[in-house]
This record gives structure tokens, sequence and C-alpha cells, in this order.
């Protein structure tokens, strides 16, 4: 309580809210993995992408026996954001059940992030749910963008 009797908001120190929505990004990548549907490789993928609104949206990896028509967990999560008016993303948390190695993305889900900027953060999941982060510049250097567009 302060001098006036009144009861003081407990303070959260920054490292801590700052923890709160990655373990959801990270949560949320994990559930998606359930609904992935994978009768071929039986490997599921999961992804949820936070967008610089804050909001959260996950995917999962869609095969099909026309193995060229299935689509990624990390574009199913694009898609899904764009549909609903979002195109600034912070950072997207991808899951696995990879046991000893981080799950990464394909170079075409590289290439369909690209298109929304670098700078953003993605999160590399292992099944025991630990994680590194690499910026996306990092995981596809030199890359083509829509502003290349322009240097014609």
């Amino acid at each position: 309580m302060d001098s006036c009797g009144q009861r003081l908001a407990p303070t959260v120190p920054p490292a801590q809210r700052r923890a709160e929505p990655l373990q959801l990004l990270l949560r949320r990548s994990q559930e998606a993995k359930n609904s992935a549907y994978c009768p071929y490789s039986r490997f599921p993928v999961g992804a949820a992408l936070l967008t610089a609104s804050g909001e959260i949206f996950s995917g999962c990896n869609v095969e099909n026996a026309c193995h060229s028509l299935g689509v990624c967990a990390e574009r199913t999560a694009i898609h899904k954001a764009i549909s609903e008016g979002h195109t600034s993303f912070k950072a997207m948390a991808i899951s696995s059940n990879m046991g000893e190695d981080f799950i990464t993305p394909c170079g075409a889900c590289r290439q369909v992030m690209r298109e929304f900027g670098t700078d953003w953060d993605i999160y590399l999941t292992k099944a025991d749910g630990t994680y590194i982060v690499k910026r996306l510049e990092e995981l596809l250097p030199l890359s083509f963008g829509p502003e290349d567009l322009n240097k014609a």
C-alpha cells in the first residue's frame, strides 16, 4: 500500500513482460502442430506468426497426395494473417517433433517470409521446447524482395 492507503499494482520486470508474448508464441506454434495433416511424411509442423499489431496467427503443414500441392505451416500462418489484413510481422515460432535438431523453414517459406521484410525474428525450436532465434535476414542472406523490382 502507498502512503494514501491505496494498493499498488505489482510491477512486472521488463524481461518478464517480453517473455510472456514469446512464451505464448512458442506455445501456439506447438499447439498448431496438433492440427497438421501429414499422412505421407508423418512430419507435423506448426507455426505461429506475431503481427506488428500483436495478433498471433497459427498454421500447420497440409500435405496432398500430389506432393507439390502441399503447403508448409509457415506459409499457412502467413496466408491466414494476410487474409485478415495483416502484412507487417514481428516474429514467427516454428515447432516440430525433431528431437535433436532445430526445425528450420524450407527455402520456399523463407522467400515468402522475405516478401514482408527481413527485420523480424524467427524462433526455431526442438521438440523439448528449447529454441534459438534468428533474424530472417540470417536465414535468407542476399535475398530478393519487392524493393528489388524497382532497380531495373
